[in-house]
């Protein structure tokens, strides 16, 4: 299983990196992918001593390299935290709720962040506590959705799924009411209003990486350390129960992680759809169903989808950027259609 798992992650990282590189490249000022190594590289600690490299323009001042460590990297960066963010959220749903078509938007978390961004554009206070006004306000009504979807769900003691999957559905309906109603209110912000809630990484600096990065790590961590539980969960919770795995807790834990994981990049990037719904099954039908090998590499799967999502997103219509949920979208439904399409002949030739 070890050489499996390393096999998998490292084709994927190998990946990660090349899409890091060549998506820095593209932009309105055109940097060769060679510069944009030698910048990257440059830039790293012991690096440059060691093989003695030099910026192209080292002592005035390269343009190149500001558009790329200031303006470009912040937003792969960011891109690749979202989706890894995304990624193992909708992995972890998956697991836990044994449904492929479950997705991190099942709670309602996501429509629960758009009403607090809703509610500080409507009135324009997204300055109010500064740069963090917006994903600090989304993060904080995605939280308390969570809260009312398991004090929904929650009944003498238990959280049955299905229970669960109900309050979701509920709750993100009556949000979503919330949502449309303040952008019928509104004239001047609507068109703003409209535009977050579509998904986007348009503006973001380093700032936004420290809102997503703690929350991928500690997720990565409590996702990846529960991946047996996961994997026993696929023969029922009688049968994981009767296996030793704390039912409840386990299923608990998960779900609030990965609420957390969505509610964070949600907040910073909007609602961004079909990530979590689409990587997962993708990373289960190359790898297998065990998760302690589709978790990690749903996650690296997760910030490529969602980084070059991002640079056809911002390269298709230049100068003009196409919202980032419309491109997600626009891949991620006819390719999950597909999927299903090809399950469904499979299953027909099995009965066959």
């Amino acid at each position: 299983m070890r050489a499996k798992l390393s096999l998998f992650i490292g084709g994927a990282l190998v990946l990660l990196l090349c899409s890091i590189i060549v998506s820095l490249s593209f932009g309105g000022a055109n940097v060769p992918v060679s510069k944009v190594w030698s910048i990257l590289l440059h830039h790293v600690p012991g690096i440059s001593q060691l093989f003695d490299l030099r910026s192209p323009m080292e002592g005035v001042g390269d343009p190149d390299a500001t558009i790329i460590m200031q303006v470009r990297l912040p937003r792969v960066v960011l891109a690749v935290l979202v989706g890894a963010a995304l990624a193992l959220a909708g992995a972890g749903f998956q697991g836990v709720l044994r449904n492929p078509l479950a997705d991190p938007y099942t709670l309602g978390v996501a429509t629960g962040s758009s009403v607090g961004a809703a509610f500080i554009i409507l009135f324009g206070l997204q300055t109010w506590i500064g740069l963090w006004t917006v994903p600090a306000v989304s993060f904080a009504t995605g939280l308390f959705t969570l809260f009312l979807v398991l004090r929904l769900a929650y009944y003498k003691g238990r959280m049955e799924l299905e229970t669960l999957i109900l309050s979701g559905v509920v709750i993100q309906a009556f949000f979503g009411s919330m949502v449309s109603f303040m952008v019928s209110l509104s004239k001047s912000a609507v068109n703003e209003i409209v535009f977050w809630i579509m998904g986007s990484l348009s503006m973001r600096g380093w700032n936004y990486t420290l809102i997503v990065l703690p929350y991928v790590v500690v997720g990565a961590i409590v996702l990846i350390s529960l991946s047996r539980e996961l994997n026993l969960f696929s023969l029922g919770e009688r049968q994981a129960m009767h296996l030793g795995v704390n039912v409840q807790r386990t299923k608990l834990i998960v779900l609030i992680v990965s609420t957390l994981m969505t509610a964070a990049a949600v907040s910073v990037s909007g609602v961004i759809g079909f990530v979590g719904l689409v990587v997962p099954h993708l990373v289960r039908l190359i790898t297998g169903p065990d998760n302690r090998i589709v978790v990690p590499v749903s996650a690296i799967v997760g910030g490529i989808y969602v980084l070059w999502s991002d640079t056809i997103a911002r390269m298709a219509l230049n100068p003009k950027e196409i919202p980032l949920g419309v491109v997600t979208a626009f891949i991620g439904a006819p390719f999950f259609a597909y999927l299903l399409w090809k399950r469904k002949a499979k299953g027909g030739e099995s009965r066959a």
